[in-house]
């Protein structure tokens, strides 16, 4: 499923109305994660902070009732790039970092890691530890072999 234009539009405003909702303060800091909660049936997406108390909500069209396997891939990415194009004003949000945005399904279960921000890294997309265990195994190949 390829996001429509209304769909990417939708989903930035979304976002937008996240990171109004935590405004910078030098004094203030609130500590908590983003969860983001998509529902295949009825298409509405809702944000949550650690507390679940909800932050923003809206109902994304083109996800209604959409019946798609790869329904949570394909939002997964739209997300992933709507939150990377809006980087700086997110890691300029009012939250203790790190923090992160978790994409979770309509029963609380985590589906993905969306975008992690920390003070001087940001990891956007993909899970924090992918391929950890080849690379490691390579790595002591290598220093095997030598």
């Amino acid at each position: 499923m390829k996001a429509t234009e209304q769909t990417l539009q939708q989903t930035e405003r979304f976002i937008r109305k996240v990171v109004q909702k935590f405004p910078f303060n030098e004094d203030e800091a609130v500590f908590t994660d983003i969860h983001v909660r998509v529902s295949q049936d009825s298409g509405e997406m809702l944000a949550f902070d650690d507390d679940d108390r909800e932050i923003n909500r809206c109902v994304i069209d083109q996800w209604i009732e959409n019946k798609d396997e790869n329904f949570f891939d394909d939002v997964t990415a739209t997300l992933r790039s709507e939150l990377k194009k809006m980087s700086e004003p997110i890691d300029a949000m009012g939250i203790m970092k790190p923090f992160s945005f978790v994409l979770e399904d309509d029963e609380r279960e985590p589906v993905a890691e969306l975008y992690v921000a920390d003070d001087d890294t940001v990891i956007i997309g993909g899970e924090l530890m992918e391929d950890l265990d080849q690379e490691l195994d390579a790595f002591f190949e290598k220093l095997i072999e030598e």
